[in-house]
C-alpha cells in the first residue's frame, strides 16, 4: 500500500482514521471534507509560516492555561475534529457540539490521571477552546472559549 502524503508532516500511518481519510495532498488539504488549519497555512505561506503560527498560538494557549493555574504545554498536534468535538452541557440542559467533525484542528491534552481529569485545548485561526473531561472522555465541561 502506498504511504499517504500530507502537507504538515504528520504521521498518517498511525492515524486511527486512516481508513476514512481521502488523503491530504489528494484533496488539497481537506482529507475528511472540512478545513485543515495546517494545510491552509502551509499552502499559503509555507512551512515556516505554519511553524510561526503554531508558536504564536502556543504562547496564547499557555497564557490561557497559566491564567487558570494549569501547567504549560510543549506543543500542538493536528487533531481530527471527530475526536475532539465533544458535546458540552449548556445551562438550559441542552448538549452542544461547538466544532466540526470534518475539520483538522490543533490541540493538546493535559492529564491529571491521579485526579481522574484531563484538560484539552483545541484551536484554529479563529478560536481557542479549553475544556475539562474525565480521563475516559466523559463528562466534558467548557472552561473557556476565546475568539482570536
Amino acid at each position: 500500500m502506498e504511504r499517504m502524503r500530507n502537507y504538515c508532516g504528520a504521521d498518517c500511518e498511525s492515524c486511527p482514521s486512516k481508513a476514512d481519510c481521502r488523503g491530504c495532498m489528494e484533496t488539497g488539504g481537506s482529507p475528511f471534507g472540512g478545513r485543515c488549519v495546517a494545510a491552509e497555512y502551509i499552502k499559503f505561506g509555507g512551512m515556516e509560516a505554519y511553524r510561526q503560527f503554531k508558536r504564536t498560538l502556543l504562547d496564547e494557549i499557555n497564557t490561557l492555561l497559566a491564567d487558570r493555574g494549569l501547567g504549560a504545554i510543549d506543543g500542538l498536534f493536528e487533531l481530527a475534529g471527530q475526536y475532539v468535538n465533544l458535546e458540552y452541557p449548556m445551562p438550559s440542559g441542552e448538549k452542544v457540539k461547538l466544532l466540526n467533525d470534518k475539520n483538522i484542528y490543533l490541540g493538546a491534552q493535559i492529564e491529571f490521571a491521579d485526579l481522574g481529569i484531563c484538560y484539552g485545548v483545541v484551536a484554529d485561526t479563529g478560536f481557542i477552546l479549553l475544556c475539562s473531561y474525565s480521563v475516559n472522555g466523559s463528562e466534558p465541561e467548557l472552561v473557556a472559549y476565546r475568539k482570536r
